[in-house]
């Protein structure tokens, strides 16, 4: 009696965690309800716990005194059925026709052979058998998905494709329906929960060894070079306005290099071979302003300017 009391204990807290574990995914499907768009996210996770709810169903229905199996079930086949005709109605074309096809595949077509065949070749206590098995196979598979989501973790470097809180109550969930089924005396409903519960510590540790790292980003290189773009491109435009000529820039690893303009002055008057030039100071010989250059005649040394004399 005191076995059953626990049983009955564990039930309904079973019954609760599964009810959160179900509804996690609901800020997703209201941000999909909101903009009306998937958003790339896939229907597999939700179409094959449909499944495994639907079969978990259907053994709770064939082996007696499994009455808190059945609620739980079907409380989370009514919620997988809400989050996949969302997804079959906000989804591109493409990803609504395979979702379609996996419903009518898994959903319908394997288990209604499941319940065909364990119906017609499988009696009494043999039926509940091959059930609870087929049950311990799927409940396997389901609980072995966030594999892919471990080493997506692992890869990236980043626990925002795993939040703390599912796999938690992953856990919680595992621990207490483990401890119902050994309570009922039920290996199928036990098993399965030993690796769930193996699985959801891993994600946990693993959420702990990456929550305070960053995913990679740029390089360091990259982002200095993209804030000292504008300053470049200022000085750049600030020369040529001052030299009155397109000025040329480089970035280097020191920061922006300008390189020195070349101003070119206009030209000196043209001075025709054998004329005299007087202005006073050669005695009218015409030699005095050929024999001292002129001002404009002279090359500074900070410029490159060649001049034709």
């Amino acid at each position: 009696m005191e076995r059953h009391t626990w049983a009955f204990a564990f039930g309904i807290l079973g019954n609760i965690i599964s009810l959160m574990v179900f509804l996690s995914p609901l800020p997703t499907f209201y941000r999909v309800y909101r903009k009306k768009s998937t958003e790339g996210f896939q229907s597999t996770p939700y179409v094959v716990t449909l499944f495994s709810c639907m079969l978990w169903m259907y053994y709770a229905f064939v082996k007696s005194g499994a009455e808190l199996l059945v609620t739980t079930n079907g409380v989370g086949c009514v919620i997988e059925t809400v989050y996949v005709a969302m997804y079959l109605g906000y989804a591109p074309k493409s990803a609504r026709v395979l979702t379609a096809r996996m419903v009518l595949g898994l959903n319908v077509g394997l288990f209604g052979l499941i319940a065909l065949v364990t119906l017609l070749l499988s009696k009494g206590a043999l039926r509940v058998h091959v059930l609870g098995w087929i049950c311990v196979a799927v409940s396997l598979g389901v609980f072995a998905a966030p594999l892919s989501v471990i080493r997506l973790v692992i890869r990236t470097k980043s626990v925002g494709f795993m939040p703390f809180q599912l796999s938690f109550f992953l856990v919680l969930s595992a621990v207490i329906w483990f401890a119902y089924g050994l309570l009922k005396k039920d290996v199928f409903v036990a098993l399965p929960n030993v690796l769930g519960f193996v699985f959801g510590v891993a994600q946990m540790a693993l959420y702990m060894a990456y929550r305070s790292k960053k995913p990679p980003a740029a390089s360091s290189g990259a982002a200095a070079q993209e804030v000292k773009l504008p300053e470049h491109v200022k000085q750049v435009a600030g020369v040529a306005k001052a030299g009155g000529a397109a000025a040329e820039g480089r970035t280097s690893p020191a920061g922006p290099e300008v390189h020195p303009i070349d101003i070119v002055l206009p030209p000196p008057p043209a001075i025709l071979d054998g004329a005299d030039v007087d202005d006073g100071d050669d005695g009218g010989d015409g030699t005095g302003d050929l024999a001292k250059p002129r001002p404009e005649q002279i090359t500074k040394t900070d410029m490159a300017i060649a001049v034709e004399v």
